[in-house]
């Protein structure tokens, strides 16, 4: 699997499709608003606020039309500088960009906007020079997130996607994810009876007899390897403060889920 952000080329092009979904998503939902829409590794996101609007996996095609019209019109990504106060005019009813902006280093006098066609949005960039090289896409899912991983905060969705330079090679990546789908350990568990997961423990599995037998063979032969290898063991509580997990991430990521 490819790992986006360490090809800086594929980390512009995949940026800037952020962008267009971003400008496809503005066009069919209009009273959208966007919080971030960062580069990672698999690809992209988009942090969005629908209001009461849902996105669906069934609204991707509807998103990828809309996107596809986008990369044809063939607009110029043209960026500007303004400064602080000209940006929190220019998004002044945009409560999550004010937020981006007001969070911003005090010594950052000038702000970067890329526009392409009507749609702009905050960004330092930088972005491909045209909607037209952005051809090969594909949104893969939609999740939620709330606002800055906090679970006090609105929810909101984020919809992932992909892009490349050619046909080929978004294929050779679409393939993949299809063999990695049947691979899946929580796909297998369940179809070989080795595990379950409950509403009682999210994320925690019930070993069922054969994975508890499968489980006891795995540890038993790490347990001898690392006996050979001259290791000692501890074992620590499951329970913990919260201080500890805030250090791990758990706290952030997983608090819903968590015993607390």
């Amino acid at each position: 699997m490819i790992n986006i952000k360490e090809h800086p080329h594929l980390s512009v092009l995949n940026h800037s499709c952020a962008h267009l979904m971003a400008q496809a998503i503005s066009n069919l939902y209009p009273h959208a608003q966007f919080w971030v829409g960062p580069v990672i590794t698999d690809g992209f996101y988009y942090d969005i606020d629908l209001k009461d609007d849902v996105i669906t996996e069934d609204d991707l095609t509807k998103i990828e039309k809309e996107m596809k019209r986008l990369s044809k019109d063939g607009k110029r990504i043209i960026r500007e500088e303004v400064s602080k106060a000209q940006a929190l005019d220019m998004f002044k009813n945009d409560k999550y960009k004010i937020d981006l902006l007001n969070h911003m280093d005090e010594n950052e006098e000038v702000i970067s906007i890329y526009r392409q066609g009507d749609w702009m949005d905050l960004c330092r960039g930088p972005h491909v020079e045209s909607t037209k090289l952005l051809k090969n896409f594909k949104l893969l899912k939609v999740s939620g997130a709330y606002w800055k991983g906090d679970a006090r905060n609105d929810m909101l969705q984020r919809v992932y996607g992909i892009c490349f330079d050619t046909k080929d090679e978004l294929q050779a990546h679409l393939d993949w994810l299809e063999e990695a789908k049947k691979r899946d350990h929580k796909k297998l568990g369940r179809e070989l009876g080795l595990f379950m997961i409950s509403e009682y423990g999210p994320g925690f599995p019930f070993w069922l007899p054969d994975g508890m037998t499968l489980r006891k063979t795995l540890i038993d032969y790490w347990w001898d390897e690392h006996v050979k290898e001259g290791y000692e063991f501890i074992e620590t509580p499951t329970m913990l403060s919260q201080e500890l997990w805030e250090v791990s991430g758990h706290w952030k990521n997983y608090r819903e889920n968590m015993y607390i």
